[in-house]
């Protein structure tokens, strides 16, 4: 089933980086996992797994898995988390044990910028889903969650965790992602963005003295190709003189992380292909994509026919709107906090 929402929902605005005071304090803390080996069959000695949590660890558990370039700790935003772990809020963390675990490469985990460079492992999805699973069980001696849900990059990886470990949860949330291989204008950009990296000269191999400059150009190029929606960027530049505005602004602030550290993660999704295991997923599956999403446009069809293949299983589609940010849409927890709720309020609870 494919349910649409009301397009009178007003997108918050507050940066990505502020904190609602409302929230239980956030725990940060990692795990090293010893010769951690990844789908190459290379081995790291030491793979640093850094994770934030929120709540009592004797409460249900819910994952939440963050997107490309992130973090768990970015997932406490405003408008994300800010809208979902306060008190009285649908993953109060005073009642759920949340769970915010940086990915392989992103975050305060290993990553190339630790020193290896472009010697670092080449990981995909599949190792920093492993990596994930193995922090959950292993490390906090979790063996069931109530939610698993992530976005953009997290909401790929949730179809995988639904696949790989059907027992591990009752409810999947993937957001601002499909269930079919990474493919079309999706790669392309992506690959556009790598190769943009690769084979500007002041690279050096991934030995650079300075961050390249086609990194942040190649960056902005992508993040305004994929990502903003048509009506959202007609808003906010309805003329070319803001859009210059714009684009001078995003290409002359400060580019957060390292042109290493994004090489990888971008390339880390080309293998990306979950579509042959829909039949495994056990847990009640709630979609949440935005109409005006660049990387996952619906008319792809895609959702429509993974959804017949899955036996609880129902999408919410959320309108385009000179208030939503295509891709970006789904950072903002106003626009599907209810329905999670809901969700959250109703799912059966699976066999532990």
């Amino acid at each position: 089933m494919v349910q649409r929402i009301g397009q009178g929902l007003i997108a918050l605005t507050l940066g990505a980086g502020a904190t609602t005071h409302a929230q239980e304090t956030p725990q940060s803390s990692n795990w090293v996992v010893k010769d951690f080996k990844f789908h190459t069959g290379e081995v790291l000695p030491e793979l640093r797994l850094n994770y934030t949590t929120l709540g009592d660890p004797k409460n249900e558990a819910v994952l939440i898995l963050h997107g490309t370039t992130g973090s768990g700790a970015g997932m406490l935003g405003a408008a994300f988390g800010g809208e979902l772990f306060g008190p009285g809020q649908i993953l109060d963390a005073k009642r759920y044990f949340v769970i915010l675990p940086d990915a392989i490469g992103t975050g305060k985990s290993s990553k190339p910028s630790d020193g290896l460079r472009a010697k670092f492992p080449a990981y995909n999805y599949d190792d920093m889903v492993s990596a994930q699973h193995r922090l959950v069980t292993e490390h906090l001696g979790i063996r069931h969650l109530r939610l698993v849900l992530g976005n953009s990059m997290g909401g790929m990886q949730t179809w995988m965790w639904a696949m790989k470990y059907p027992e591990m949860m009752d409810i999947a949330v993937p957001m601002a992602s499909l269930p079919s291989a990474m493919s079309g204008r999706n790669w392309m950009l992506r690959r556009m963005l790598t190769e943009s990296i690769r084979k500007d000269p002041l690279w050096m191999g991934g030995n650079y003295k300075e961050p390249p400059p086609s990194w942040q150009f190649a960056s902005v190029f992508y993040s305004t190709a994929t990502s903003g929606g048509n009506q959202g960027l007609q808003k906010i530049t309805p003329s070319s003189d803001k859009g210059d505005a714009l684009l001078k602004q995003r290409l002359t602030a400060p580019i957060p992380g390292d042109a290493n550290d994004h090489l990888f993660q971008w390339e880390s999704s080309k293998d990306y292909d979950p579509s042959a295991g829909l039949e495994k997923i056990k847990a009640s599956v709630l979609v949440i994509n935005s109409a005006d999403d660049e990387r996952n446009p619906p008319e792809l069809g895609v959702l429509e026919k993974a959804l017949a293949r899955i036996k609880t299983a129902k999408a919410l589609i959320i309108p385009g709107s000179p208030d939503t940010f295509g891709h970006g849409t789904t950072g903002n927890a106003r626009f599907w906090k209810k329905e999670v709720g809901e969700l959250l309020q109703s799912a059966p609870r699976l066999t532990r």
